[in-house]
């Protein structure tokens, strides 16, 4: 699993970073992280509000810094289509669906 981080580095990009880092070794998956920086790379995943995370190059989250546990259950979501149609974690509103 690829999980890229899209923002320019500044504290909420990291923040987010290390919740992702967290969320993913919790649940004991394989992964990798790619911090996108550039402006022209992170409009091409038609993101307008950082920090965003995406998954495998498709967008989960923009505008936000999720914690651990909401990024968590995104993946669980992902992971599990039909399982969960709807679900509020750690204050967001996150359609699994959409996952």
């Amino acid at each position: 699993m690829k999980i890229q981080i899209l923002g320019t580095g500044c504290a909420k990009c990291q923040q987010l970073t290390e919740n992702a880092k967290a969320a993913a070794a919790g649940l004991g998956l394989d992964y990798e992280v790619e911090k996108v920086t550039d402006i022209v790379r992170i409009i091409e995943f038609g993101v307008m509000a950082t920090p965003a995370l995406a998954v495998d190059g498709k967008v989960k989250l923009a505008g936000k810094v999720a914690s651990p546990a909401a990024l968590a259950a995104l993946a669980i979501a992902a992971a599990t289509p039909g399982l969960l149609s709807y679900m509020t974690v750690d204050r967001f509103h996150l359609d699994a669906n959409h996952f």
